[in-house]
């Protein structure tokens, strides 16, 4: 769901910019309060295993289509919303500067659609709501605990990648491109990410629940207080074993991940040359609106992306995949951890300066 510049007038784009730095900016707030000190590694190896995994496009059978994880709800189970969001950021600004997925001007629209829905509509209005309820048995228990994560999990993803693809499809309305009109891109947008939301939530199951049978107390607002909810595994292990998961994904499954274009892409140009439908028909070369902003971003980005579509510039080198998603996690971690560092620095600086006082 990474739009590029051209699906954006400037307006919107800075609008766009606007409420997401908003959002950053009290979530940054919040954050200074947060006394979790598991918080830091745990925050880089999931933005690693969140960029890892966005390399990975699964097939949607009898499409043409293919999805990939947005990694908002996985991050919230993880993280909560804030230093989810934070570090959705990261990894979709380290996608545009350094790999060119998805337009620099577009920065803004992108981390509202795929990091705003899944960090607080996610967590708000499905993810606490199920995880603090009495839903399928007893407190504590861990089958219960299993259950309300994949409740949660499943119908997070699909809510917020059914805001997501809406989003999208009002940007560039409001942008003007009349290539797009709303109705049938709507019609065309919301099935697609449906199915890609669907499985999306079985993959964040699947990885939260693993988390929370190894080490409960990494998992947001999850019940541990039963005898039966306990670690297998220290932290250390834990976030150990996904970061060798983060090695393994990025830097061998994303050899194979699917051709097919996403589910914006495809609601665009379609699939025609695997005998697929068109869609909206849209020509890849020429569509959208052009700008003086984004014919700047993309200058940008053409200086700062030294892994340009995650291989290497004007080769075909399948070790181009690899060096992307291994060089890109070890980057989005370090970014992640930097940030989360310094929130704790300046956190304790305040704590001093009031004592002192």
């Amino acid at each position: 769901m990474h739009m590029a510049d051209a699906l954006l007038a400037p307006a919107v784009a800075a609008t766009m910019y606007a409420a997401t730095g908003v959002a950053a900016g009290v979530s940054i707030k919040t954050l200074r309060k947060d006394e979790n000190t598991q918080k830091l590694p745990t925050m880089a190896v999931a933005s690693a295993l969140v960029f890892a995994g966005q390399m990975i496009n699964y097939t949607i059978p009898g499409t043409g289509s293919s999805g990939h994880l947005c990694g908002g709800m996985l991050l919230t189970g993880l993280l909560g919303p804030q230093a989810g969001f934070l570090s959705m950021i990261v990894i979709l600004a380290i996608q545009a500067l350094f790999f060119a997925d998805g337009g620099l001007l577009a920065l803004g629209a992108n981390c509202w659609n795929m990091a705003f829905y899944g960090c607080f509509v996610g967590y708000y209005l499905i993810w606490k709501p199920v995880m603090h309820s009495k839903l399928f048995g007893k407190s504590g228990a861990r089958t219960a605990g299993r259950l309300k994560i994949a409740l949660s999990s499943i119908l997070g993803c699909v809510l917020t990648l059914q805001l997501g693809a809406l989003s999208v499809v009002l940007e560039t309305s409001i942008s003007g491109i009349t290539e797009l009109p709303f109705g049938a891109f709507v019609a065309v947008m919301q099935p697609i990410h449906l199915a890609i939301g669907l499985v999306e939530g079985l993959i964040t199951s699947a990885v939260l629940i693993f988390v929370y049978e190894t080490r409960p107390e990494l998992i947001m607002d999850a019940d541990t207080s039963g005898d039966a909810v306990r670690s297998k595994c220290s932290l250390k292990t834990t976030l150990v074993i996904l970061a060798v998961v983060v090695a393994v994904v990025g830097g061998g499954l994303s050899l194979v991940a699917s051709g097919n274009p996403d589910g914006l892409e495809w609601s665009m140009f379609g699939n025609a040359e695997s005998g697929y439908s068109e869609n909206m028909g849209l020509d890849e070369e020429n569509y959208g609106v052009s700008s003086t902003a984004a014919d700047t971003a993309a200058s940008i980005q053409e200086k700062t992306a030294f892994l340009p579509d995650y291989a290497f510039a004007n080769s075909d080198s399948a070790a181009g995949t690899t060096v992307s998603g291994l060089v890109g996690s070890a980057i989005v971690a370090a970014l992640a951890a930097a940030i989360c560092f310094a929130g704790g620095f300046f956190r304790k600086k305040h704590k001093k300066a009031a004592a002192k006082a």
